[in-house]
This record gives C-alpha cells, structure tokens and sequence, in this order.
C-alpha cells in the first residue's frame, strides 16, 4: 500500500510539473532554454564541445530553473497566484519564478554577443545566427554558429627603447602569456597587462597602471598569424615612468575617524619608521613584525600587501588604512601613513554551542570567554575559557553512559618568535609563539572521574599561502584517575578487556611535537586541490635515554614523582578534492599512523592511541567500536556492560565520497569508507589485534549515502552508513555481507573531510 502511494505521488509531481504551459495566455510560448550549433570541420568535437560550452554562458535571459527536468518553482508561481498581498498563498508565490516567454529572447543582441565572444577567441572571420524552434506552447532557441579559422601568435615584440618603463616592460618579456603558436585571446592580453603592471610594481612603478600599456595586433599575417606588439603610451604621465623610493614611514596605533591631524610633533623615532599618538597604548617595537617598507627602499607592492596583511592579523587592530603621498622634491619619493583603529581592549564573551564528537556524542558546551588583545602592549593576546559541556550518545552499547567536562584553559600568544634561533618570515603571516596551560575535569556518569592537566609553548607560522607549520618545544599531559566506579571495575573483571584498564591508567606525556600543513583548497577555481598533514610526537625520548628506563627489565623510572610516558609517534593525513562539474565534486582521504612505545612504556598513553568509526570516519561502525585488528569488543559482553572506546597503536584508513548539488542548499553524498586499527604487541587478551602481513585481510569497509544542509554558519550533515565487510565475522557470516540492519544513522556539524 506504501509503494503504491508513493508511486501516486510521484506522478503527480510530474503531471502536475508538466501542466506549467497551461497557464500562459494566448499566443504566449514558453522558453525551455537554447543550443549552440559551432560548425567547423577543421575543429576537434572535444574543442567544439568546449567552446559551445562556454558560449552557453553568456545567453540570456536563463530559462526557468529545474530539478530533475521539473520546473517546481515556476509551478509553485502558478498555482499560487493570488491578489492578496500577505498569507500563506502571497509568501508561496514569492518564492516561486514566473515563466520565462521566449518572446523575451532577443536572437540577435545574443548572436552578437557570441560572435563577439568567437572573435576575441582567435575567430576573427566568425558568422554567428539564431533562430527559434516551436512545440506546442514551448520553444526554445537555436544559434548557428561559423567559426572560421583561428589566428595564432607569430610573434611578440617587446619595447625597445632606452627609457626605464621600456627596459623594465622590457624585462617582464621572460615570463609573458603570450606564447608563439598559442591562438589569440583578448583574455590573455589583458591578464599579460596585469603580469606587467604586476611586474613594475615590484621594481618602483608606483603610478604605473595596466591601461598605460596599449597591446597592437597586426592580423594581416599571411595564414592566419597576428604578430603582437606590447608598447607603452606615448601620453603617460611622467610620475609614471618614475621609479618612486620610500622616506617617511609613519604608524598611528590610535587612529579614529575624528582625527584631522597628522600630529607630526607627536612622531616617536624607532628604527626605520615612526609612531604617533598622543596616549601610549603599545610599545614601538610591536610593528617591526609588521612594517615590511623600509626608507631610501625602491616601492614594492608584495611588501606594501604584506604589511597590510600583518598589521591586520597582529590582533589588536579592526580597521587598517593605508595612504601613500608623493613628497617629490628633487627625486621620485613617498612617505608612508599608516591608521590603525583599535578594538576595545578587552572582552567578555558568552558562547552557547551546539556539537558532535568523534565518538559519536550529540551535546552542548557553554564558554564564557574573556581576552585582552594587548595585554602588556606588545600586541599579546591573553584569552581566559572556562567552558562546561555535556555529552550524549544516542543508541549503542554506551547509550546513558554520559560525559560532563568543566574546566579551564588560559593562552597566552605573542605575535612574534620568543627564541632566540627562528626562520625567515617576511610575507603576509605574522608567527606566533603560544603559552597555553589548562585543566579539564572529565565524568563519564556511572564509571569515572579523571584530572586532566596540560601546558604547552612552541610556535606556529606560515611559510607561505599553502604552507605553515606548528613546532611545540613543549607538551604537558597529565591524567589522573579521581574515581571510578564499582560498575566500571566490574566491566574490567567480566570482559578481560584492556582497553578499559588502560582509559583510567595515570598518563604523564612530556616532550615536543611538530606539524606541518600543505592546502591549496581554498583556491576554488582549481580543477583539483590538495590538503596534506604531517605530524611527529615524542615522550621523554632523551630524559628516558638518559636514565636508562626499560619496563620490561624493571627499570621503571618517574618524573615529578610519576611514571612517565615514552614514546614515538607519527600520523600523516592526504585529502584530494575532484571538480566534476560547476555542481558535483568527488572528494578522497587516507590516513596512517603509527606510534612505537617503549622503554618506560609498553604501550601508547590511552589519549595518544588511534581510534577509528563513526560520523567522521567509517560511518557504517559505531564510533570506536572496531578494532584492534579481528578482535571482536562485543564478544563476551553482557548486559549492562560498557563498551569500551577500543584504540590502537596503528591505523590505516581511507574514505571516497562523491558531493552532487540536489537543490538550493541542499547537497547529497555517495560514500564508501574502509580502515581499522591494530597494536604492535600481542595481547592475549585481545586475540587478533596485533598488526601482521595479513592487515588487508582485516580491513572494515562500509557505504552509504547522505544529505548534507549548507546554512551558511555551518553545515548539517546527515549519513546512513551501512557495514559491508566487518573485521571480524560471527559464526556462518560470510565475509562481504550487506547489514542493513546493522547500519548507522550519524548527525553531525560540518564535512567528515
């Protein structure tokens, strides 16, 4: 009886889609959209494709939009078409589109535009028509279009003249877009008059401009070749072809929209530029990070951007506005102003957030955050959170066992380096140096109570657009047991399972990290991007060393009265991003990581292991609840039981999803995910945990579809992952088997990757 009302429904969507015509008066068509015929037999069909692709683009008007081939918005408009000017009927229509008539097509405005657009592509001899097809009460547009044949590049003559502009228009000749044998495409000469004044910029130009620069093309070539001539005007300014040095640079730290005054009697020296303001609100030395102009410098755009940039991410400031004044006296000069307005000083902000974890938990954090963005007038940002959040896991084994945190944590950043040996950094990105200490108390309801106290100092930067790093000389972790539970004790002695003893073990980790992050995704018009993390952690590698502590041997050595952590730890992380189109991508990740303990320990600290499942990962498993290797964490439970978060030494993992646009703010999701994770000892209480030749065969795959909700603040992501192959199997199961009773429902904020 459903399938049949669902059938009932879906015809009478497209009936009731396709009776759109049925509301245009007399004599009205309705437009269904235009083709572009490119006839050319000398053009390959994957070239004519191209082309009448990008053609297709400068037609209007749009014809109505469509899911599916179904018009709902303009059958939204017809069917709710009122004179009331307010109800439920006048709200609907608005979202709605009228119909778009064909008598709004204008075929030669359009077949001008393309010809246009032919000629500036190389075609010069291109002949472009249109005409009209009709159907009933629809119609649609057709465009005939003649390219004729395509002028390429002979050559490119450079200016060659004496004077600088022409030698430094001249030296820009090394890397231009014209290329011999390329066809000609106005595009192309005007983005090679950007690389030029680009170029210029660079070397002193500063009143140079790309329209001081005419490109001549003479297309009278014999078989179809232009040569191009770039030159400059004859009536440029003067000030344009002047090479302009920096004098006077000057930085208002207090700026306001009231000033009127430069203050120049109020101009504190330090170093290469001043400071001026009439109430000290932050020391001198604050923007020697920032200001990358120096005097008697030749002007240089990429410096100039690049103080911007920094005076803009130094912290305390909301609005930076530059002025360059031209104080030539005997030689081309500037003096340099910049006006920085403040924020206020200090905050206090309360945030109420809505979250997801990686364990598979739905709940809400509150954090009252206060900050002070130049606490000791250095630009220092000092931030104080205290935060408090509850969690909550919605079905599985661990359903009613809660998480309640509390806590603190305090940063404090500088924006420079605090050592005394740093890299290079003179680009757009200020680095930092972060002091964070904190403290979090962690109650899992009906198990346990831990402590968890961390300190971290170390550096991040940016080595350019796509690169940065993260060194920290120093991670703190300490975590200690308050309380645990008789119920919890009891799940430790019935299932023989480590893990559990291992989450409530005292953990003290001490020693550096570094990361180092590759992405170029966020350049949108790329085809294909990249995102890579690489990151290393270590123990109390020397301090173990050097005390000679070996568990195995009864060597057990502490540090501040307890026994440290000692280990070795690397993960690495490769995301690859695939446009198929201006409305779908396909999106791929894989990750591994390995971390070796030993000597002071025989096994990873629990908060340093590797966990795999749930909505972020394998989305057909329950989150952390395969794993390590065949070992089966439900086998010898019981009712009441806990299921542990099992974990790993060793995790390899790789996901593949294809995002299509279905409509408006809606996109879908096909997916396939498949990982797990393994130990590097044997544990005879875990059988088939441990890593071997044999990994493939252990491998947990799973597939599923899902709706994500792009609301602009965030993304709502819907996934029913559905297990295809377990590592491990019950008695008669075989080994690729679809669970649809098994799959798993997962809700979350944001993309999985």
């Amino acid at each position: 009886m459903i399938k049949k009302l669902g059938y009932i429904l879906v015809l009478s969507v497209v009936l009731s889609a396709c009776s759109n015509t049925k509301y245009l008066a007399p004599g009205q068509k309705l437009y269904t959209g235009a083709t572009i015929k490119v006839e050319d037999k000398d053009l390959k069909k994957s070239d004519a494709k191209a082309l009448s692709t990008d053609l297709q683009t400068l037609l209007r008007p749009l014809p109505n939009s469509s899911i599916l081939g179904l018009k709902f918005k303009l059958y939204l408009w017809n069917i709710t078409q009122t004179k009331k000017t307010k109800g439920l009927a006048h709200w609907l229509h608005g979202k709605g589109e009228p119909p778009v008539l064909v008598s709004a097509v204008d075929l030669g405005k359009n077949s001008s535009i393309l010809q246009n657009r032919l000629q500036n592509q190389s075609f010069f001899q291109a002949q472009v028509s249109g005409d009209t097809i009709s159907k009933g009460k629809s119609a649609k547009a057709v465009y005939t279009a003649q390219t004729g044949p395509g002028y390429k590049i002979r050559k490119v003559i450079f200016p060659q003249g004496n004077e600088s502009i022409d030698t430094a228009v001249a030296g820009a000749a090394a890397k231009t877009f014209l290329k011999v044998g390329d066809k000609y495409n106005l595009d192309v000469i005007k983005n090679e008059r950007l690389r030029i004044d680009a170029r210029l910029k660079e070397e002193g130009f500063f009143f140079f401009a790309p329209e001081d620069l005419i490109m001549r093309v003479d297309s009278t070539i014999a078989g179809h070749q232009v040569d191009i001539f770039v030159k400059v005007k004859n009536d440029i300014a003067e000030r344009a072809q002047e090479i302009y040095t920096i004098r006077n640079i000057y930085v208002y730290p207090s700026y306001s929209l009231t000033d009127t005054s430069l203050m120049m009697d109020k101009a504190k020296p330090y170093r290469w530029y001043n400071v001026v303001e009439r109430r000290k609100t932050i020391n001198s030395y604050a923007f020697a990070n920032t200001v990358q102009l120096h005097p008697n410098d030749a002007y240089n755009r990429t410096a100039h951007n690049n103080s911007l940039n920094r005076f803009v991410n130094l912290g305390p400031y909301k609005f930076v506005k530059n002025r360059f004044e031209d104080v030539t006296p005997d030689s081309p000069k500037l003096d340099v102003y910049y006006f920085l307005t403040p924020y206020q000083k200090k905050s206090l902000q309360l945030e109420i957030l809505g979250r997801t974890t990686s364990a598979n938990y739905t709940g809400t954090q509150v954090n009252l955050n206060w900050k002070n963005r130049n606490a000791f007038k250095g630009g220092e940002a000092l931030s104080v959170t205290l935060f408090g959040s509850t969690d909550v896991q919605f079905g599985g084994n661990n359903n009613g066992f809660d998480v309640y945190q509390a806590g603190i944590t305090t940063t404090l950043s500088w924006p420079r380096f605090i050592s005394p040996f740093y890299p290079k950094s003179d680009n757009a990105y200020i680095p930092h140096t972060n002091l964070t200490l904190g403290y979090t108390l962690i109650n899992r309801q009906k198990l346990y109570t831990l402590n968890s106290f961390n300190a971290s100092f170390g550096y991040q930067w940016k080595e350019s657009v796509h690169r940065s790093h993260e060194l920290n000389i120093l991670n703190f972790t300490f975590v200690n047991p308050r309380e645990v539970s008789q119920l919890y004790q009891d799940s430790i002695k019935n299932t023989g399972n480590p893990t559990l003893k291992h989450v409530i073990d005292k953990q003290l980790t001490f020693g550096p990290s570094y990361g180092y992050t590759y992405t170029n995704t966020t350049e949108d018009y790329r085809t294909n991007t990249l995102y890579y993390n690489g990151k290393i952690g270590l123990s109390n590698n020397l301090y173990g060393i050097l005390t000679g502590a070996d568990t195995l041997k009864g060597k057990v050595r502490k540090l501040f009265g307890a026994t440290f952590n000692q280990y070795v730890k690397l993960e690495s992380e490769v995301r690859y991003y695939h446009k198929l189109g201006l409305n779908s991508s396909f999106a791929t990740r894989f990750i591994v990581g390995v971390g070796y303990a030993y000597g002071n320990s025989t096994q990873l600290p629990y908060s340093q292991q590797f966990f795999i499942g749930g909505p972020n990962s394998l989305r057909g498993f329950q989150a952390r609840s395969i794993g390590p290797g065949s070992y089966n964490p439900t086998k010898n439970l019981s009712n009441g039981d806990f299921l542990p978060d099992e974990s790993g030494d060793i995790k390899i993992e790789a996901n593949a999803e294809f995002r299509p646009k279905l409509f408006s703010i809606v996109r879908g999701a096909l997916f396939v995910d498949a990982g797990n994770i393994w130990s590097l000892n044997s544990n005879p209480l875990q059988p088939g945990g441990v890593f071997n030749k044999n990994f493939i065969n252990q491998i947990a795959v799973d597939a599923g579809f899902g709706l994500r909700f792009d609301l602009s603040v965030l993304v709502l992501r819907t996934d029913l992952g559905v297990p295809f192959r377990a590592p491990y199997r019950q008695p008669g199961e075989k080994e690729w088997n679809l669970n649809f009773h098994r799959s798993v429902f997962n809700l979350a904020i944001g993309y999985p990757f």
